[in-house]
């Protein structure tokens, strides 16, 4: 729909959002490593921590050795399906990931993240018991951080790339351009499905995130402020 590019937003109370740093490399790094292994081996890491809803649900097939499957909840927000996949992963989280910290702590956003991680892949999970198409991506995570910053944030203006007749950057309030976006997630669940994006993680990355950042967020941040 559009491409994020900065917000109008300062920070304060936390000079430097490291969590959303290491969080924007630690997949990077990931998704590297898992870029350059062979295909086999590639492969063998995809099965490994990828969230597989029918191996899940089946309960005989353990994923990864020595912890429980309920890991793939998490980890399968650390591996990627290709470069461009990552890239738009990330630059959302970059733009919008700094404001989520400062309005939580470094801890409570680093906790944030994994929970919406995980309730991106529970809600894809009750939709697709049976699929045994690996679930992988950040997209549920950083849905959370949309849901949690449409809240906080409502009146920021964003400035987008977005195309009309040429591409070009445009200020638009958060509740306008992330509202958009997460109903158009529940427009694509509706249509027919033609590609293999998973719209049922994001919405339930979206709740998640609004749901925790009522439990998390500081005292002194207010929901919808200016």
């Amino acid at each position: 729909m559009f491409l994020p590019l900065y917000d109008q937003n300062p920070k304060r109370f936390v000079i430097k959002p490291y969590v959303n740093y290491g969080l924007i490399l630690i997949t990077t790094l990931a998704f590297t490593i898992q870029y350059i292994l062979p295909q086999n081996a590639e492969n063998y890491v995809i099965a490994t921590f990828a969230m597989v809803p029918y191996w899940f649900a089946d309960g005989r097939i353990d994923q990864i050795p020595f912890v429980p499957d309920e890991f793939t909840f998490i980890t399968y927000a650390f591996l990627h399906g290709d470069w461009l996949h990552l890239l738009s992963n990330m630059l959302f989280l970059w733009v919008f990931g700094d404001n989520i910290e400062d309005a939580l702590g470094h801890f409570r956003y680093l906790l944030f993240y994994l929970l919406c991680a995980a309730g991106g892949a529970g809600l894809h999970f009750l939709m697709f018991q049976g699929d045994l198409s690996p679930l992988v991506g950040a997209s549920g995570a950083v849905a959370g951080v949309i849901g949690a910053y449409i809240l906080l944030y409502p009146k920021v203006r964003v400035y987008v790339l977005a195309r009309i007749i040429i591409p070009l950057p445009l200020p638009i309030p958060a509740l306008w351009v992330l509202g958009a976006w997460i109903i158009m997630q529940f427009v694509y669940v509706i249509l027919p499905q033609t590609d293999s994006v998973a719209w049922w993680a994001h919405i339930g990355g979206v709740l998640t995130g609004m749901a925790l950042v009522f439990l998390l967020k500081r005292p002194e941040v207010k929901i919808f402020q200016g």
